[in-house]
């Protein structure tokens, strides 16, 4: 697809975004999260994973933006987690449970990218999110792992 073509299919998205309907919002994300590492898609997709009338829309767009597993999605999921209110992180962190949670691989990769976040990112949004986050994945595998 040319850079043309996906400036447009973005354009779209964040204008299905700012429906008032919920499920149209949740596709917005869901769609928008393949296209993370487009700078014209960041506000939207920070903007839908803190939605404020809807944590299904925060819950989906964080998966789909977690099922990227590359620096692109945790970094938007850092900087949403940092400054999320108590709910919506909650639902943020459900979303990373139910992604990569299930997975030793999944959660290796989720606990290495935000590990690199926590210091090579220059947004310190992303840098507390990724440390937050890193510290919640490993309290909750502590919490399941019946070695411990």
């Amino acid at each position: 697809m040319s850079d043309e073509s996906r400036r447009a299919v973005v354009a779209a998205l964040i204008r299905l975004a700012d429906s008032t309907e919920y499920r149209d919002r949740a596709d917005a994300g869901t769609c928008l999260a393949s296209y993370a590492e487009m700078p014209e898609a960041g506000a939207t997709l920070r903007r839908l994973v803190l939605d404020a009338v809807d944590t299904y829309v925060t819950r989906w767009t964080a998966a789909a933006l977690l099922r990227r597993m590359d620096r692109a999605g945790f970094a938007m999921i850092a900087s949403a987690f940092a400054s999320a209110d108590d709910q919506t992180a909650d639902w943020i962190f459900t979303a990373v449970e139910d992604t990569v949670g299930h997975s030793e691989s999944d959660l290796a990769v989720a606990m290495a990218e935000c590990a690199a976040l926590t210091s090579g990112d220059d947004d310190e949004l992303v840098r507390s999110g990724a440390g937050r986050l890193l510290e919640d994945m490993r309290q909750a595998l502590r919490a399941t792992d019946p070695q411990n």
